[in-house]
């Protein structure tokens, strides 16, 4: 059974920002992912998100395991995507 992909309000608001190149290959990359993800995605030390390469650009993903989805948390150029996601996480949000 495949995974269903979610995106967060964050994420969403990351991609438009992007230019929409770089935003559509994102997208379809995660999309790539529904029926094999754990095969592109690595754990993130210390989280409980996966990352997800995509060229300079990484993608945090969160995973329910019990519901089979993938919710996409952040979105960013690889440089400052971890750094987003700390402020994220300090902001009060919860994965």
């Amino acid at each position: 059974m495949a995974y269903e992909i979610e995106w967060s309000e964050v994420a969403e608001k990351e991609l438009s920002k992007l230019p929409k190149q770089i935003s559509s290959r994102i997208v379809k990359k995660v999309d790539s992912i529904k029926e094999n993800p754990f095969h592109f995605l690595e754990h993130y030390e210390g989280e409980k998100v996966y990352k997800l390469r995509i060229g300079d650009y990484r993608a945090l993903v969160d995973v329910n395991f019990k519901d089979k989805v993938l919710k996409v948390q952040v979105v960013g150029d690889r440089g400052i995507i971890y750094k987003r996601f700390k402020k994220y996480l300090d902001s009060g949000r919860t994965i």
